[in-house]
């Protein structure tokens, strides 16, 4: 049986997974029997919590979800925050922004900074704003912003929210798993990811490691029965491990292996070296190409990054995109208002020797580069 694919996934998720991650969805799986809800789910869980923090694991648990990432994201909103909390959100970015329109669908009381796709959350604005409304119960942000790629400042968020006395949300949709950070010296309360990031399974079902404290606080809060947080958590802490409603077995399964092909990487500080070494190369390919980023090398993460178009007549993106898939790559269109871009993951089961690739392939794929001297400027 061929498990490769015929190309590489340079995306922010779904992304590229290796063969023995997608080999582990071969087998089928009771979701009654110990040997999945005992062998499979229960290390899941106790796994997450070691990633997530090493100085205070007992504080924490971890409820997983069905369904896309963003899924577990409504799920954390609408349990964590009560009919009666008053929620600030900092956006800067189609994900932050959506924070705000799942709250808002959900009849919260909402607050959204919005410091625009090409800035940090203005972190002053934020402390005058605790500061001066006692309401603000809860404060939501995104670690990573794949609108861009920008990395939002987490560590100052994190010490203006919590010397405040509020509880700290976090979707850290893309970078957990890829970025080092500990949730208890942080003082996050929630956070969220999915399956098919930077953990490298595939898509099926997200989760949320939440304080224990603040979970037990979160019964009958929540506004649906499939998204209640409490009660899966409830459902999983009884259960040993059983999901309250149908359990996405073979993705949960193909996890336990991305879980454990993380581990004989080196764990989460070697998989961050890698996707920051797939990241340095890619900017430097690119530039030396003639392409421009979208943000200073500051703002970059290790998790994907926004190119501007070509400022050609002849370019398109669609026709760029389908010779890069011919030759093995699929990348990703740009997400950011009014500015013709496009963007490029580097997580995954990808390495350094695939961006070189890359590079490689994009110089080959140039179609609108045409005159002799064009060709001698990128040299």
């Amino acid at each position: 049986m061929n498990l490769e694919n015929p190309y590489i996934l340079l995306t922010p998720g779904p992304l590229s997974t290796s063969p023995t991650v997608r080999q582990a969805m071969l087998r089928d799986w009771c979701t009654w029997d110990d040997d999945y809800n005992l062998g499979v789910v229960t290390p899941i869980r106790e796994g997450l919590i070691a990633l997530a923090t090493s100085t205070r694991p007992q504080d924490y648990t971890t409820v997983l979800m069905q369904g896309s990432g963003t899924f577990s994201v409504e799920a954390m909103i609408g349990t964590a925050v009560p009919r009666d909390g008053r929620l600030l959100v900092l956006a800067n970015g189609e994900y932050g922004n959506r924070l705000g329109r799942i709250a808002i669908t959900l009849g919260i009381d909402t607050i959204i900074h919005d410091s625009g796709e090409l800035a940090p959350p203005d972190l002053g604005k934020l402390d005058a704003e605790l500061s001066g409304d006692p309401t603000i119960t809860h404060v939501v942000c995104v670690h990573n912003e794949t609108t861009t790629g920008m990395i939002n400042p987490l560590e100052a968020i994190a010490h203006i929210v919590k010397r405040h006395e509020r509880i700290f949300l976090v979707d850290s949709m893309s970078a957990f798993g890829g970025m080092p950070l500990d949730v208890a010296e942080l003082g996050i309360d929630f956070l969220v990811s999915s399956a098919n990031k930077c953990i490298q399974g595939v898509p099926g079902f997200g989760f949320v490691i939440a304080r224990i404290s603040e979970l037990q606080k979160c019964k009958g809060r929540s506004r649906s029965v499939s998204l209640d947080l409490y009660e899966q958590w409830q459902g999983m802490e009884k259960g040993k491990g059983k999901w309250r409603f149908t359990s996405p077995t073979h993705v949960v399964r193909a996890f336990a292996q991305a879980m454990t092909e993380l581990q004989e990487e080196g764990g989460v500080a070697a998989r961050y070296a890698r996707y920051s070494e797939n990241q340095r190369r890619l900017v430097g390919g690119m530039e030396s190409l003639g392409f421009r980023c979208v943000l200073p090398h500051s703002l970059h993460s290790p998790i994907i990054t926004g190119f501007y178009n070509p400022e050609s007549p002849d370019y398109d993106f669609m026709k760029f995109y389908e010779l890069l898939k011919e030759k093995g790559f699929v990348i990703y269109p740009g997400k950011v208002t009014g500015i013709d871009s496009f963007r490029i993951g580097t997580i995954g089961h990808v390495f350094p020797e695939d961006i070189d690739r890359l590079i490689v392939a994009i110089s080959q794929s140039m179609y609108w580069v045409k005159t002799e001297a064009e060709v001698a400027a990128l040299a």
